[in-house]
């Protein structure tokens, strides 16, 4: 038997962490890795598994080096803190194993730190592994040849995980993603072929975060619908579990554009309780997205961006996006086109960053024969590694910054926001069902606990918050929206929640307004669109 301790190292504050906002929410971070919960399940019986995500909790390094072997998994967002965990595992003579995203696009940083690496998906060679240490004959390196059966996957060990100290949830239904955006390194990581589970294996962990008192699921999935025919099914099982139970969970995930032109699909995500879909628009410049071959972004005949925008609102479901500055078709004046976009759009939460080329993605490859890569010493002051063509570094650092100013000022924030929940009178597909009709009791309940944590987080706000203007502006907002849908408690609590997820989006802006003053170094909430993303995406591997 091994005592095997796996780990997820602490996430720099960024904007997709809601690293500010938490103590609002009582928590510690917002969702676990989904790896840490499946390597456990993949892990055979006769070992013993610990988890430790250290955004949770510390690290106990007297712990560690009483282990058989330590094994660690991060993105290269967290290499620095993986980096530091490695070289002290190592000084206590433990044995090093690293996998995950860093280890699969940067396995040369790593070498000579680890004693093991394992190089993409990881769920048949971490137990093959584990098999050939037992029998002492492993090796140093590990590389899948074959995609995962995700269909053959096991339940992940949730009860592992410290669910308590969590905002969400993370599932993932399927793998990989048919589109070919340049600067993306999934369809490197997990091929253009989607792969999903089985509708039982997805209501088996439904189940389990229903059980672990977890009441919001992330399902982590790069592109949720990029089988669209596979799909449906497993969203007609999972509309099914939540009426046997009366919508216990609510439901989030990210999807490409094209849900915006079907219909049917749009219908199932919001009665399957997706209230929320982030989706990769990356930019209102049309030649920018071919440029980066976001070809599903600009289909003929599919409608605008902002009218696809809008037929996925109308349809029930709040659209959150991803917004990227840097691309070659890009010049200065896209840092006052973006924020009129999302104005225009009514999305209040926009995930704002430079172009950055992740290594072994085509961006990377083609900028690296173009020359126009930057070093690691300029990429860390200039927040990315890509020399841009329509401006100076400067001059996209700076605009950036402006952007996110811009954006997240409060007048601004509070704009998109009312104009979507307040002149639109936004509702949510699930609270609109037929369904409630004859489920009142249950309505009753949900409404009195929406009610109630309205009340909580408006509390929390107004304590909490020790600036006082942006407390007395939380005030009139809350007060606005009370007003207005005092009738309507799901969206009384969900609008306090943007309230809070507001507080911290000011704090990374007040961050970068001190880069642009020159008092600051840039935090990752700038560094890149792309890397911070990349920490709510599941990697199989140690």
């Amino acid at each position: 038997m091994a005592d095997i301790v796996i780990i997820n190292p602490r996430f720099d504050i960024s904007f997709w962490g809601l690293e500010h906002c938490m103590p609002l929410f009582g928590k510690r971070a917002n969702l676990p890795v989904a790896c840490l919960a499946l390597l456990a399940a993949l892990t055979p019986d006769h070992h013993d598994v610990t988890l430790i995500d250290e955004n949770v909790e510390d690290i106990d390094f007297d712990r560690l080096g009483r282990a058989d072997m330590v094994c660690l998994t991060g993105m290269s967002i967290q290499g620095r803190r993986l980096i530091e965990i490695l070289e002290e595992v190592k000084s206590r003579g433990v044995m090093a194993v690293v996998g995950g995203p860093m280890a699969t696009v940067e396995p040369e940083v790593l070498e000579g730190l680890a004693d093991i690496i394992f190089v993409g998906e990881a769920d048949e060679t971490w137990p093959q592994f584990l098999s050939e240490w037992e029998r002492g004959c492993h090796k140093s390196r590990y590389e899948q040849q074959q995609k995962t059966d995700v269909t053959k996957l096991p339940l992940p060990r949730i009860d592992l995980l410290k669910t308590n100290r969590y905002m969400f949830g993370s599932l993932q239904i399927s793998r990989g993603c048919p589109f070919t955006c340049e600067f993306c390194d999934i369809i490197v990581t997990f091929g253009r072929r989607p792969r999903l589970k089985a509708s039982e294996q997805v209501l088996a962990e439904l189940d389990a975060f229903h059980h672990a008192g977890l009441g919001i699921v992330f399902v982590v999935d790069d592109n949720l619908i990029g089988n669209k025919k596979a799909i449906k099914p497993v969203l007609r099982d999972i509309i099914r579990w939540q009426q046997e139970r009366a919508y216990p969970l609510t439901l989030f995930t990210e999807a490409s554009l094209d849900l915006a032109e079907d219909e049917e699909l749009m219908e199932l995500m919001g009665r399957a309780n997706f209230q929320n879909v982030f989706i990769g628009i990356e930019t209102p410049n049309e030649e920018s997205l071919r440029e980066t071959k976001k070809h599903q972004n600009v289909r003929p005949n599919a409608g605008t961006l902002l009218e696809r925008v809008h037929r996925v609102q109308q349809r029930g479901i709040d659209v959150w996006c991803g917004m990227i500055v840097g691309f070659d078709h890009d010049d200065p004046s896209i840092f006052d086109v973006m924020p009129r976009f999302l104005a225009e759009t009514r999305i209040s939460a926009a995930l704002i960053g430079m172009l950055h080329a992740i290594p072994t993605t085509p961006l990377y490859d083609r900028l690296k024969k173009e020359g126009r890569l930057s070093d690691d010493e300029v990429s860390d002051k200039i927040g990315t590694n890509v020399i841009p063509l329509g401006m100076s570094r400067d001059e996209l650092r700076d605009g950036f910054i402006q952007v996110m100013q811009r954006c997240y000022r409060a007048d601004a924030y509070f704009q998109r926001l009312d104009a979507q929940f307040i002149d639109e009178k936004f509702k949510f597909t699930m609270h609109q069902l037929p369904y409630w009709a004859s489920h009142r009791w249950a309505w009753a309940k949900r409404s009195f606990l929406n009610y109630c944590r309205f009340l909580v987080v408006t509390t929390r706000l107004l304590r909490l918050v020790a600036d006082q203007a942006l407390r007395s502006r939380y005030r009139q907002q809350l007060l606005r929206v009370l007003r207005i849908r005092w009738r309507e408690p799901h969206i009384l609590f969900v609008y306090a929640l943007k309230v809070a997820t507001h507080y911290h989006y000011a704090a990374i802006t007040r961050a970068l307004a001190q880069v642009g003053d020159g008092s600051g170094v840039l935090p990752d909430a700038g560094r890149s669109f792309s890397r911070v993303k990349r920490r709510a995406r599941v990697q199989a591997a140690a």
